[in-house]
């Protein structure tokens, strides 16, 4: 719940108006983080620019790549592509294909 408070706090502008239309009022449930992510990427994270990243991670070699900068991209995109990712065995597999 800290990190949502967190992040909540850090809106601007959009961002401050959109999450005062969706925010939980006084007696309903308060949003997990997780919640809030799907949130948030339902509104500012678009579905056709999704799929276009999950295909990146996808196709993703570390060809020019440093060890470390590959990782971090890995991380990044990963996340577009839960089930391949969803224990340390198929990360591993995605990493090596």
């Amino acid at each position: 719940m800290f990190k949502m408070h967190l992040a909540t706090y850090q809106f601007k502008k959009e961002a401050e108006f959109w999450w005062g239309t969706i925010k939980p009022g006084v007696g309903e449930p308060v949003l997990t983080w997780n919640q809030l992510k799907a949130l948030m990427d339902a509104q500012y994270y678009p579905q056709d620019v999704r799929r276009v990243k999950k295909l990146e991670f996808l196709c993703l070699n570390q060809e020019e790549m440093s060890v470390i900068e590959y990782a971090a991209k890995f991380n990044e995109l990963s996340r577009l592509a839960p089930n391949q990712v969803a224990t340390e065995e198929r990360r591993m597999e995605v990493n090596n294909d």
